[in-house]
């Protein structure tokens, strides 16, 4: 048991960094993408023929992140060294799930038929089936909740945009 200890450290280090990276990118996505930080998330949910988006902005703002992790992990504490090895193992999972099976930006091209990679598909590609940042579903990049329970909260983020814009309709205005 005590030769294990030395791997059991880094590994849970890099396992928890990994589970917590997609929690923290879910949350972020939510309420800092589709709140204050819009301006670049915005051409991510646009039409547009470059190769890069503004969006991508986020990912070197992580990846700047991660290495000034493994600076300060390889000189002063170790263990942001593995949290940082974490951090880049969720950016890889990200460019590979996000950016290269949900939005094709590489070569290739896959749909998944069947299974887990289809259930991410198909959340993220409801994700983007609402025009503007209001009223999204599935904010993960990993992980993704069933798809029947992703369109049954699109049709009540709808119903609440439906009856908000009456509520705006039915105020009198100043002019009135």
């Amino acid at each position: 048991m005590e030769s294990l200890i030395p791997y059991l450290i880094p590994t849970l280090l890099v396992v928890g960094t990994v589970v917590f990276m997609e929690w923290f990118a879910a949350w972020s996505h939510e309420h800092i993408m589709h709140g204050w930080g819009w301006r670049w998330h915005k051409s991510h949910h646009e039409p547009h023929d470059e190769t890069l988006e503004k969006n991508d902005l986020y990912a070197v703002i992580f990846a700047i992140f991660a290495v000034g992790l493994f600076w300060i992990g390889s000189s002063w504490f170790w263990p942001l060294w593995w949290i940082a090895v974490g951090i880049s193992i969720y950016g890889m999972l990200y460019f590979f799930m996000h950016d290269g099976l949900v939005h094709q930006r590489w070569p290739f091209k896959y749909i998944p038929r069947k299974g887990y990679l289809k259930r991410v598909y198909q959340a993220h590609r409801l994700h983007h089936a609402v025009e503007g940042r209001d009223g999204c579903v599935s904010f993960g990049f990993v992980y993704a909740e069933p798809i029947d329970k992703l369109v049954k909260k699109l049709q009540e983020n709808k119903r609440k945009v439906d009856l908000d814009v009456l509520k705006d309709e039915n105020q009198p205005t100043a002019a009135e």
